[in-house]
Protein backbone atom coordinates (compact mmCIF):
# COMPACT_ATOMS: atom_id res chain seq x y z
CA UNK A 1 0.00 0.00 0.00
CA UNK A 2 1.32 3.39 -0.98
CA UNK A 3 2.04 5.83 1.85
CA UNK A 4 -0.22 8.85 2.18
CA UNK A 5 1.16 12.00 0.60
CA UNK A 6 -0.12 15.21 2.15
CA UNK A 7 1.03 18.27 0.26
CA UNK A 8 -0.20 21.42 -1.47
CA UNK A 9 -1.71 19.27 -4.24
CA UNK A 10 -3.76 17.07 -1.89
CA UNK A 11 -6.99 19.11 -1.83
CA UNK A 12 -8.80 16.92 -4.37
CA UNK A 13 -7.73 13.77 -2.54
CA UNK A 14 -9.08 15.18 0.75
CA UNK A 15 -12.38 16.43 -0.70
CA UNK A 16 -12.96 13.08 -2.47
CA UNK A 17 -12.27 11.22 0.76
CA UNK A 18 -14.67 13.53 2.62
CA UNK A 19 -17.39 12.97 0.01
CA UNK A 20 -17.04 9.19 0.15
CA UNK A 21 -17.13 8.79 3.95
CA UNK A 22 -19.21 9.73 6.99
CA UNK A 23 -17.47 11.53 9.84
CA UNK A 24 -17.70 12.69 13.40
CA UNK A 25 -17.83 16.48 13.77
CA UNK A 26 -14.21 16.65 14.93
CA UNK A 27 -13.06 14.77 11.79
CA UNK A 28 -14.74 17.26 9.45
CA UNK A 29 -13.05 20.08 11.35
CA UNK A 30 -9.60 18.52 10.97
CA UNK A 31 -10.13 18.01 7.22
CA UNK A 32 -11.21 21.65 6.94
CA UNK A 33 -7.98 22.63 8.70
CA UNK A 34 -5.98 20.58 6.18
CA UNK A 35 -7.77 22.25 3.28
CA UNK A 36 -7.16 25.67 4.85
CA UNK A 37 -3.45 24.80 5.16
CA UNK A 38 -3.36 23.82 1.46
CA UNK A 39 -5.10 27.05 0.46
CA UNK A 40 -2.64 29.02 2.60
CA UNK A 41 0.25 27.06 1.02
CA UNK A 42 1.34 26.01 4.51
CA UNK A 43 3.35 22.82 3.95
CA UNK A 44 4.68 22.97 7.53
CA UNK A 45 1.14 22.60 8.90
CA UNK A 46 0.44 19.76 6.47
CA UNK A 47 3.64 18.02 7.59
CA UNK A 48 2.44 18.37 11.19
CA UNK A 49 -0.83 16.63 10.31
CA UNK A 50 1.04 13.95 8.35
CA UNK A 51 3.24 13.25 11.41
CA UNK A 52 0.12 11.84 13.13
CA UNK A 53 -0.32 8.88 10.81
CA UNK A 54 -0.15 7.24 7.42
CA UNK A 55 -3.87 7.36 6.59
CA UNK A 56 -6.59 9.99 6.89
CA UNK A 57 -8.40 7.91 9.52
CA UNK A 58 -5.28 7.51 11.65
CA UNK A 59 -4.39 11.19 11.33
CA UNK A 60 -7.83 12.46 12.37
CA UNK A 61 -8.15 10.05 15.31
CA UNK A 62 -4.61 10.76 16.55
CA UNK A 63 -4.91 14.54 16.19
CA UNK A 64 -8.22 14.41 18.08
CA UNK A 65 -6.66 12.27 20.84
CA UNK A 66 -3.75 14.71 21.12
CA UNK A 67 -6.06 17.71 21.36
CA UNK A 68 -8.26 16.02 23.98
CA UNK A 69 -5.09 15.29 25.96
CA UNK A 70 -4.13 18.97 25.78
CA UNK A 71 -7.37 19.76 27.65
CA UNK A 72 -5.86 17.84 30.58
CA UNK A 73 -2.41 19.38 30.16
CA UNK A 74 -0.82 16.36 28.45
CA UNK A 75 1.52 17.73 25.79
CA UNK A 76 3.67 14.74 24.82
CA UNK A 77 3.20 13.40 21.31
CA UNK A 78 4.06 9.72 20.98
CA UNK A 79 2.66 6.65 19.26
CA UNK A 80 2.50 2.95 20.02
CA UNK A 81 3.96 0.26 17.76
CA UNK A 82 0.73 0.22 15.71
CA UNK A 83 0.82 3.96 15.02
CA UNK A 84 -1.93 5.00 17.45
CA UNK A 85 -1.53 7.91 19.83
CA UNK A 86 -0.14 6.84 23.20
CA UNK A 87 -2.69 7.13 26.00
CA UNK A 88 -1.53 9.63 28.65
CA UNK A 89 -1.19 8.45 32.25
CA UNK A 90 -3.36 10.34 34.71
CA UNK A 91 -1.83 11.57 37.96
CA UNK A 92 -3.06 11.03 41.56
CA UNK A 93 -5.03 8.00 40.43
CA UNK A 94 -7.37 6.38 42.92
CA UNK A 95 -9.62 3.34 42.86
CA UNK A 96 -12.67 3.25 45.16
CA UNK A 97 -14.63 0.03 45.72
CA UNK A 98 -18.39 -0.22 46.40
CA UNK A 99 -20.72 -3.09 47.23
CA UNK A 100 -18.26 -5.94 47.68
CA UNK A 101 -20.28 -8.90 48.97
CA UNK A 102 -18.82 -12.22 50.01
CA UNK A 103 -21.67 -14.20 48.49
CA UNK A 104 -21.37 -12.83 44.96
CA UNK A 105 -17.89 -11.30 45.06
CA UNK A 106 -19.03 -8.54 42.69
CA UNK A 107 -18.44 -4.88 43.23
CA UNK A 108 -18.32 -1.54 41.47
CA UNK A 109 -15.28 0.69 41.13
CA UNK A 110 -14.80 4.41 40.59
CA UNK A 111 -11.46 5.52 39.20
CA UNK A 112 -10.29 9.10 39.77
CA UNK A 113 -7.37 10.88 38.16
CA UNK A 114 -6.14 14.31 37.17
CA UNK A 115 -4.26 15.74 34.25
CA UNK A 116 -1.04 17.75 34.33
CA UNK A 117 -3.11 20.96 34.55
CA UNK A 118 -5.15 19.70 37.56
CA UNK A 119 -8.28 18.96 35.53
CA UNK A 120 -9.91 15.84 37.00
CA UNK A 121 -11.98 13.06 35.46
CA UNK A 122 -13.29 9.65 36.43
CA UNK A 123 -13.89 6.18 35.07
CA UNK A 124 -16.19 3.48 36.34
CA UNK A 125 -16.63 -0.29 36.47
CA UNK A 126 -20.16 -1.02 37.63
CA UNK A 127 -21.73 -4.35 38.50
CA UNK A 128 -25.31 -5.25 39.29
CA UNK A 129 -24.22 -8.75 40.23
CA UNK A 130 -23.82 -10.30 36.78
CA UNK A 131 -24.71 -7.49 34.37
CA UNK A 132 -22.64 -4.31 34.31
CA UNK A 133 -20.19 -2.32 32.25
CA UNK A 134 -17.11 -0.16 32.47
CA UNK A 135 -15.14 2.76 31.08
CA UNK A 136 -11.68 3.78 32.21
CA UNK A 137 -9.93 7.05 32.90
CA UNK A 138 -9.67 8.81 29.57
CA UNK A 139 -9.06 12.21 28.02
CA UNK A 140 -12.55 11.80 26.52
CA UNK A 141 -14.13 11.77 29.99
CA UNK A 142 -16.04 14.58 31.67
CA UNK A 143 -13.84 17.33 33.08
CA UNK A 144 -13.91 18.70 36.63
CA UNK A 145 -12.04 21.43 38.48
CA UNK A 146 -11.38 19.28 41.54
CA UNK A 147 -11.21 15.74 42.86
CA UNK A 148 -14.27 16.50 45.01
CA UNK A 149 -16.33 17.56 41.99
CA UNK A 150 -15.32 14.48 39.97
CA UNK A 151 -16.02 12.14 42.89
CA UNK A 152 -19.42 13.69 43.68
CA UNK A 153 -20.52 13.44 40.07
CA UNK A 154 -19.33 9.81 39.76
CA UNK A 155 -21.03 8.82 43.04
CA UNK A 156 -24.31 10.34 41.94
CA UNK A 157 -24.09 8.62 38.57
CA UNK A 158 -23.41 5.23 40.19
CA UNK A 159 -26.18 5.83 42.73
CA UNK A 160 -28.68 6.62 39.96
CA UNK A 161 -27.69 3.50 38.03
CA UNK A 162 -28.05 1.26 41.09
CA UNK A 163 -31.30 2.86 42.25
CA UNK A 164 -32.92 2.07 38.88
CA UNK A 165 -32.19 -1.64 39.49
CA UNK A 166 -33.83 -1.88 42.92
CA UNK A 167 -36.61 -4.44 42.69
CA UNK A 168 -35.55 -5.65 39.24
CA UNK A 169 -37.25 -8.87 38.23
CA UNK A 170 -34.14 -9.94 36.28
CA UNK A 171 -32.72 -12.00 39.14
CA UNK A 172 -30.10 -13.55 36.86
CA UNK A 173 -28.30 -10.29 36.06
CA UNK A 174 -29.42 -7.94 38.83
CA UNK A 175 -28.47 -9.30 42.24
CA UNK A 176 -30.29 -7.26 44.89
CA UNK A 177 -27.67 -7.90 47.63
CA UNK A 178 -24.95 -6.45 45.37
CA UNK A 179 -27.08 -3.46 44.37
CA UNK A 180 -28.11 -2.67 47.95
CA UNK A 181 -24.55 -3.12 49.28
CA UNK A 182 -23.31 -0.72 46.59
CA UNK A 183 -25.93 1.85 47.54
CA UNK A 184 -25.01 1.54 51.25
CA UNK A 185 -21.33 2.13 50.46
CA UNK A 186 -22.20 5.14 48.29
CA UNK A 187 -24.35 6.64 51.06
CA UNK A 188 -21.54 6.15 53.61
CA UNK A 189 -19.07 7.97 51.40
CA UNK A 190 -21.54 10.74 50.53
CA UNK A 191 -22.26 11.21 54.24
CA UNK A 192 -18.53 11.44 54.92
CA UNK A 193 -18.10 14.05 52.19
CA UNK A 194 -20.92 16.15 53.68
CA UNK A 195 -19.32 15.89 57.13
CA UNK A 196 -16.01 17.11 55.71
CA UNK A 197 -17.64 20.21 54.22
CA UNK A 198 -19.08 21.11 57.62
CA UNK A 199 -15.61 21.53 59.16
Amino acid sequence: MESLVLNLQSKKQITTYMKDNHFMAYEKGIFQEMIAAIEAKDQIQLDWFRSFGDSFRTITMNVHAHRKGLEFGFTEISFDKYGWFTRPVFLDREELTFGDTSRYGNHSLIYLGRGENHVWTYGMNYSYGVAGGCYGLSVYGKQFKSRQDALSFALNELKTMMTKKIGSTDTTNDKQPVILATLRDIEKLLFGLVQLTLF
